[in-house]
């Protein structure tokens, strides 16, 4: 038989995680000897592009307790995690330019979509394991409309937030864009 040739003798490790509850979470798994020597779930969280990165990604969206953390940014292409409080949203938002998958791990709520501002038609029920693609210029909200976070998360293309992006809050990312703005 012939070796398999995907095999490259590269040390590979996985972080374990340890939840509320004594629950293991092996979620990220890196390769080219790199020791992350990571702590706690949190700050396990945090932006390792544009380096090679393998992760389970709904673990990840499920440890996120951040509004916004940006998990991965390149030059072309953005992975960031979100967690919507119960009763929250997104907040109504357009991005001009880039195209946008979001993918609902768990939670239920509301997306609405519209090219304008104040007619967003197109109405969505979305639960766990739904995928929502938003086309560039389009309005969009996401709505949590259950009783516990929604959590997902959202592909940007080209990004759309500063790499090393982390919100702890929806507050903190409103101000954050704000000063974004203002700077411009």
């Amino acid at each position: 038989m012939f070796p398999n040739p995907h095999f490259f003798g590269l040390k590979e490790y996985y972080i374990g995680i340890t939840e509320k509850g004594g629950r293991k979470m092996d979620w990220m798994r890196g390769s080219y000897g790199n020791s992350l020597g990571l702590a706690g779930q949190q700050s396990c969280l945090k932006d390792y592009g544009p380096e090679p990165f393998v992760v389970n990604i709904e673990k990840a969206t499920l440890c996120n307790r951040n509004y916004r953390t940006a998990l991965w940014t390149g030059e072309n292409l953005q992975v960031t995690l979100m967690c919507i409080c119960a009763g929250d949203d997104i907040g109504l938002e357009i991005h001009p330019d880039v195209d946008q998958f979001i993918r609902i791990e768990c939670g239920r709520g509301i997306v609405k979509m519209g090219k304008e501002k104040n007619q967003l038609n197109y109405v969505r029920r979305v639960c766990g394991g739904d995928a929502i693609m938003v086309p560039a210029g389009m309005w969009h909200d996401v709505i949590n409309t259950g009783g516990c976070p929604l959590k997902l998360y959202a592909i940007y293309a080209p990004p759309e937030h500063p790499r090393g992006t982390i919100h702890e809050t929806k507050a903190a990312a409103l101000a954050a864009e704000r000063q974004n703005y203002s700077s411009k």
